[in-house]
């Protein structure tokens, strides 16, 4: 079996080569995008690729930079094609986001982009989304009003806590994080829609309808799945 670090960095690097010269590219967050950032950085040293990035998070922007990538903002320009990892995917391209906290401007990115391609590993395809918590964030001053509510659609939430740091992960934006276990997520659209009507909700980690894409990395090479 491959080790699923290799597989990261192989749907990395294939992702890379889809970026074109003089696009505006949504940079993603997480192990996975790393291994992306990282290769599009390459292309934009060895080939003086001509791109501008838009990072969904701190980790993003700082690897960006690192890479020699230059970076802009929404306010500033539209996004050609955003690349990002993912937590699962269904069969139907839906997606659970959010182990890294990023969820919201991710969503942000992502669903503006003309194109958006999830990279994963195998690891991360399943039929029904459900097995990954639903990272929901939340303005702190809501927390007892959010899991009222949240509990009342059948969610289990529970405040992500912070490692090497005391008390809750704190977010990009300044808020909680609600890792939210649903038995069953039937219908992840609906679902979606829901939990963001909660009063003191900022975004959630479902993300339906959205991608266009997805490059699977597995032990036998990589896999294009699209719509």
């Amino acid at each position: 079996m491959v080790d699923s670090n290799i597989l990261k960095e192989n749907v990395g690097k294939e992702a890379s080569e889809l970026i074109k010269d003089g696009q505006v590219v949504g940079l993603g967050t997480g192990s996975t995008t790393h291994h992306f950032i990282r290769y599009l950085g390459e292309r934009v040293k060895n080939e003086g690729l001509e791109i501008l990035g838009i990072p969904t998070s701190f980790q993003s922007t700082l690897l960006a930079r690192e890479s020699g990538i230059k970076i802009t903002t929404l306010d500033e320009h539209d996004i050609d094609i955003a690349v990002d990892g993912a937590d699962e995917v269904d069969s139907n391209l839906d997606l659970i986001k959010g182990g890294g906290a990023a969820h919201t401007i991710e969503k942000l990115v992502d669903s503006s982009a003309d194109e958006f391609v999830v990279i994963v590993d195998g690891s991360k395809v399943v039929e029904k989304l459900g097995a990954f918590p639903v990272p929901i964030e939340i303005i702190p001053e809501s927390l007892r009003l959010v899991k009222n509510a949240v509990m009342e659609l059948g969610g289990k939430p529970e405040v992500r806590m912070g490692i090497q740091k005391d008390g809750p992960v704190i977010t990009d934006n300044g808020n909680f994080v609600l890792d939210t276990k649903f038995d069953n997520i039937e219908n992840p659209y609906e679902l979606e829609i829901e939990l963001n009507t909660i009063p003191g909700v900022l975004e959630n980690g479902i993300f339906s309808g959205i991608a266009d894409k997805v490059i699977v990395g597995r032990d036998s090479g990589n896999e294009v799945i699209e719509k």
